[in-house]
């Protein structure tokens, strides 16, 4: 039986989860948004004796990202974004890390559409775009194991910032209606800051979105 574990550290100035997903048996993992921070993400990886064979990013904001392609090279691992964050990847301005650092533009290995699905851990993994934090934004969704990694979009209790490039309140409301909320209430939501929550509590307890649905 397959069994995944998810664990995860803050990393960077803006508290960024990097999670890390892996197989119980087989120790393969897969890290998803290494903002900040590569070695705290290596030691990670060495202690627990992890096989990294994937990276995922939710979408392409700095810090989310910054660390990627040194963990990329370190483990020989592939990059996995949307397919529509791709110019925002590569625009510091858009990215917004010119804002705060130096600009920093990444390329992925491979670029997902919306829906897509790809096994990894033995499992099928669900691609969702979630335009709305950014244009190109993505959920990434382990229905057999009932995990959800949202990224910026959807928080405990709140919502992604919509006021950097690309941005859209109206547009990340509908996202999170008509594509997270129709997933089963007891999805665990891992956010890419704060606590994990559920799809039935931020259903019920949301006041961006749980409010409107009443």
């Amino acid at each position: 039986m397959n069994r995944l574990l998810c664990d995860f550290r803050v990393v960077g100035p803006i508290q960024t989860n990097c999670y890390f997903l892996y197989h119980e048996d087989t120790r393969e993992c897969l890290i998803i948004d290494p903002g900040f921070e590569e070695d705290t993400i290596e030691e990670y990886v060495r202690r627990k004796e992890l096989k990294p064979i994937g990276i995922l990013l939710t979408h392409g904001h700095f810090d989310h990202m910054v660390a990627a392609n040194e963990v990329r090279e370190k483990f020989g691992v592939k990059i996995y974004a949307g397919a529509a964050e791709k110019e925002i990847m590569a625009d510091g301005a858009q990215n917004v890390s010119a804002q705060f650092t130096s600009p920093v533009t990444l390329e992925a290995d491979e670029w997902l559409e919306d829906g897509q699905e790809v096994t990894f851990l033995g499992q099928t993994m669900r691609c969702i775009y979630t335009p709305g934090h950014t244009a190109g934004g993505v959920c990434y969704y382990f229905g057999k194991e009932g995990i959800l990694f949202s990224g910026d979009t959807l928080f405990q209790e709140s919502v992604g910032r919509t006021d950097f490039p690309t941005g859209s309140m109206q547009q990340l409301i509908r996202s999170v209606r008509e594509k997270l909320f129709p997933l089963p209430d007891g999805v665990k939501v891992y956010p890419g800051h704060g606590m994990m929550t559920t799809i039935g509590h931020e259903k019920n307890f949301n006041p961006f979105i749980g409010a409107e649905q009443s």
